[in-house]
Protein backbone atom coordinates (compact mmCIF):
# COMPACT_ATOMS: atom_id res chain seq x y z
CA UNK A 1 0.00 0.00 0.00
CA UNK A 2 1.36 3.41 -0.87
CA UNK A 3 -0.48 4.94 2.10
CA UNK A 4 -2.32 3.88 5.25
CA UNK A 5 -5.76 2.55 4.24
CA UNK A 6 -8.77 0.57 5.37
CA UNK A 7 -8.67 -2.65 3.36
CA UNK A 8 -11.19 -5.40 2.69
CA UNK A 9 -10.12 -8.61 0.95
CA UNK A 10 -12.77 -11.21 0.21
CA UNK A 11 -13.22 -14.36 -1.89
CA UNK A 12 -16.35 -14.82 -4.04
CA UNK A 13 -17.77 -17.75 -6.00
CA UNK A 14 -18.85 -17.54 -9.65
CA UNK A 15 -22.37 -16.53 -8.57
CA UNK A 16 -20.94 -13.45 -6.87
CA UNK A 17 -21.64 -14.77 -3.37
CA UNK A 18 -19.03 -13.96 -0.73
CA UNK A 19 -17.33 -17.16 0.39
CA UNK A 20 -14.74 -15.84 2.85
CA UNK A 21 -13.54 -12.51 4.21
CA UNK A 22 -9.76 -12.61 4.57
CA UNK A 23 -9.12 -9.02 5.70
CA UNK A 24 -11.27 -6.17 6.90
CA UNK A 25 -9.00 -3.76 8.74
CA UNK A 26 -6.75 -0.72 8.57
CA UNK A 27 -3.26 -1.47 7.26
CA UNK A 28 -0.09 0.62 7.31
CA UNK A 29 2.03 1.56 4.31
CA UNK A 30 3.93 -1.37 2.79
CA UNK A 31 3.50 -4.86 1.41
CA UNK A 32 1.07 -7.29 2.99
CA UNK A 33 0.14 -10.94 2.42
CA UNK A 34 -3.02 -12.93 2.99
CA UNK A 35 -3.61 -16.64 2.44
CA UNK A 36 -6.86 -18.49 1.82
CA UNK A 37 -7.07 -22.03 3.14
CA UNK A 38 -9.95 -23.10 0.86
CA UNK A 39 -12.65 -22.76 3.50
CA UNK A 40 -15.69 -20.52 3.82
CA UNK A 41 -16.49 -18.14 6.68
CA UNK A 42 -17.97 -21.11 8.62
CA UNK A 43 -14.72 -23.08 8.33
CA UNK A 44 -16.13 -25.65 5.88
CA UNK A 45 -14.04 -26.70 2.89
CA UNK A 46 -15.29 -25.38 -0.45
CA UNK A 47 -15.19 -27.26 -3.75
CA UNK A 48 -12.47 -27.00 -6.37
CA UNK A 49 -13.13 -24.47 -9.07
CA UNK A 50 -13.03 -20.86 -10.15
CA UNK A 51 -13.22 -18.11 -7.51
CA UNK A 52 -12.63 -14.37 -7.49
CA UNK A 53 -10.89 -12.23 -4.92
CA UNK A 54 -11.66 -8.58 -4.46
CA UNK A 55 -9.38 -6.09 -2.73
CA UNK A 56 -11.21 -2.88 -1.76
CA UNK A 57 -9.81 0.27 -0.20
CA UNK A 58 -10.07 4.05 -0.51
CA UNK A 59 -7.49 3.67 -3.29
CA UNK A 60 -9.82 1.58 -5.47
CA UNK A 61 -11.12 -1.91 -6.14
CA UNK A 62 -9.12 -4.73 -7.72
CA UNK A 63 -10.82 -8.02 -8.63
CA UNK A 64 -9.06 -11.03 -10.14
CA UNK A 65 -9.90 -14.66 -10.71
CA UNK A 66 -8.14 -17.67 -9.23
CA UNK A 67 -8.48 -21.43 -9.41
CA UNK A 68 -8.77 -23.54 -6.26
CA UNK A 69 -7.29 -27.00 -6.73
CA UNK A 70 -6.84 -29.35 -3.79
Amino acid sequence: LPEHASVSLAVYNTLGQRVKTLLDQSLPVGEHQAAWDGTNDSGQAVTNGLYFYSLRSELGVHTHKMMLMK
